[in-house]
């Protein structure tokens, strides 16, 4: 039986509160945008269940978010999911009956999270669980990253392909889809592997289950990315086939690069101190060995892949976050139905 996690009588013209904006004068966009002011306004009366320390608890490292940035940008967006959750479930309850099963166990929904390295996130995917699991009727929510579907480091060494640790390619993308396909389905005890930032690597023999939950948000750098679609026809699954909603998380590249060398640098002093750190080598770099050690990673592995697979599947997402250099949002893009 699935829960309601929304109410079905409110439309999602009602939750944008006015009628569409005039279409551009140079080009028609599939997206409405909106300031954060306007869309602060459209949080209506979703009631806040976080605190200041929840947040801070919640919030990545050298990625700030203030409570007002909850109040003013996720709220709007706890509200908008839980409108499209209920009319959802209203469409999978209208299949059962058209298909004369409607024993058949639920759907979960689920979201996917997609952006550069260090633009935050881990932040918006901790933050948007914790709001869809204070919902009335307490959904279940669980968070998966797709880190831990990176292939080992041993094969990525065997197939030369340490230095592209991030690319599509580096991903066992099929053990992705069949967990997808599994949770879809609605099966229980679904695993995950699990992948340690502290080693940088697979860690052998651990897993998460995942068991029959309500929402499923998956996080990761090329969820919306495409796959070569065969000549002939034959069937090709995309990850974001599996995906209710998705949301792209968007960032100047400047900003990206300083936030990645800042990261870096803070890393330096703390996580790479760890003898077991696959990194802990960088620890005793000077400031400027530092930061010409992140400055090179970036321009050699992470931009490359912002720029050929991260950025290009942007405007497949339903829902565009804007941050300014301050790691502010400063603008959201929602998808036209």
């Amino acid at each position: 039986m699935m829960i309601e996690l929304g109410t079905a009588t409110e439309t999602t013209d009602q939750f944008l509160g006015r009628p569409p904006p005039p279409e551009a004068a140079v080009s028609p966009s599939p997206y409405r945008t909106f300031s954060r002011d306007e869309w602060a306004r459209l949080r209506a009366d979703t009631p806040l269940t976080l605190t200041a320390e929840d947040v801070l608890r919640l919030q990545s490292l050298n990625d700030p978010v203030s409570l007002d940035e909850v109040v003013e940008i996720y709220l709007p967006l706890s509200r908008l999911l839980s409108l499209y959750v209920a009319a959802t479930q209203g469409l999978f309850k209208a299949t059962q009956r058209f298909l004369l099963a409607e024993n058949e166990g639920k759907a979960p929904y689920i979201i996917g999270l997609a952006g550069s390295v260090a633009v935050g996130k881990s932040s918006t995917a901790r933050l948007l669980k914790a709001l869809l699991a204070r919902w009335p009727n307490t959904p279940k929510v669980d968070l998966v990253t797709t880190d831990g579907f990176l292939l080992p480091n041993a094969e990525l060494r065997r197939l030369g392909l340490m230095e592209r640790k991030g690319f599509p390619e580096s991903y066992d993308t099929g053990a992705l889809l069949r967990f997808l396909a599994q949770i879809k389905a609605g099966g229980r005890n679904v695993k995950a592997p699990v992948y340690s930032h502290l080693v940088y690597d697979v860690i052998p023999g651990e897993e998460i289950v995942i068991e029959s939950p309500d929402i499923l948000i998956v996080e990761g750098l090329n969820v919306l990315q495409p796959a070569r679609l065969p000549k002939d026809g034959t069937a090709i699954p995309f990850v974001s086939d599996y995906f209710d909603f998705s949301i792209y998380i968007d960032a100047d590249e400047e900003d990206l690069r300083r936030w990645y060398v800042n990261r870096f640098l803070t890393l330096r002093h703390t996580a790479f101190r760890d003898p077991k750190s696959f990194f802990h080598r960088y620890a005793e770099l000077s400031e400027e060995d530092a930061v010409a050690t992140a400055e090179g990673l970036w321009h050699r592995i992470n931009l490359p892949n912002l720029r050929e697979n991260i950025v290009p599947t942007r405007q497949r997402a339903g829902l565009i976050l804007r941050k300014d250099p301050s790691h502010r949002i400063e603008e959201v893009a929602l998808r036209r139905l």
